[in-house]
């Protein structure tokens, strides 16, 4: 038994620890430690699928181990991001248990991707970690732009972006995967503006800023579809 074929899990095991570091820290009321532990979550994440690759130790275990990881990283974690955040500004002692319907959404998402075959070269519905991102840095948006706080926390809305959230986590919109084939602009513009968008946005408002690259990333990804499907047409 060799030594190396652990070290993927190993790094899956540490982004399921930083997630329930996460969870931890959020429920102490710590919100902005929840956003850290999912970006430190996220770089494991990306880690263990690159140290797999490289050292050839792909396993059904590693697999699993992956998808039961992100849920609790991406998925739980962020749910209760969003129970703290209406929680502190209401008085509706029922009301922040709806947003665990993220984590609920997330776990259907994660099935749906363990078994879905089109998502080689594109995600279809939002990927888990950019939810996370999205829902996670919002309390540093808030922090940043202090008139938009009294929208940013406001409980309604935040409710109605865990359900919006949801339905695109499941959704059959098809969504821009950074992978290049070769880096021509041609077929790769939107990849570029992507990219582009989130170096000028982060450089600009720092974790600030994920939000509004996630929100980019989407409406850029709804657009190239409907380019996509037009030019299919003609």
């Amino acid at each position: 038994m060799t030594i190396k074929k652990h070290i993927p899990n190993t790094l899956t095991s540490l982004n399921l620890l930083a997630g329930m570091f996460g969870i931890f820290y959020v429920l102490e009321g710590e919100l902005f430690y929840g956003a850290y532990l999912i970006l430190l979550a996220a770089a494991f994440d990306f880690l263990d699928g690159f140290v797999a690759r490289m050292l050839r130790v792909h396993s059904e275990i590693g697999k699993e181990l992956d998808s039961l990881a992100d849920l609790v990283t991406f998925g739980v974690l962020p749910s209760f991001v969003l129970f703290q955040m209406i929680r502190m500004h209401t008085t509706l002692d029922y009301l922040p248990f709806f947003v665990f319907i993220v984590g609920i959404f997330s776990a259907i998402r994660l099935a749906k991707f363990n078994i879905d075959t089109r998502q080689s070269e594109r995600f279809i519905g939002v990927p888990t970690p950019a939810n996370a991102l999205l829902i996670s840095t919002l309390p540093f948006t808030a922090l940043k732009f202090p008139d938009a706080y009294g929208w940013i926390y406001q409980p309604y809305l935040l409710l109605g972006l865990a359900l919006l959230m949801s339905f695109l986590l499941v959704s059959e919109i098809p969504l821009i995967a950074l992978k290049f084939k070769n880096f021509s602009l041609k077929g790769n513009i939107f990849r570029y503006l992507v990219l582009l968008t989130g170096l000028i946005c982060i450089l600009s408002f720092g974790l600030a800023g994920i939000p509004m690259v996630i929100i980019v990333y989407i409406v850029l990804s709804v657009l190239e579809g409907l380019i996509d499907k037009n030019a299919a047409k003609e």
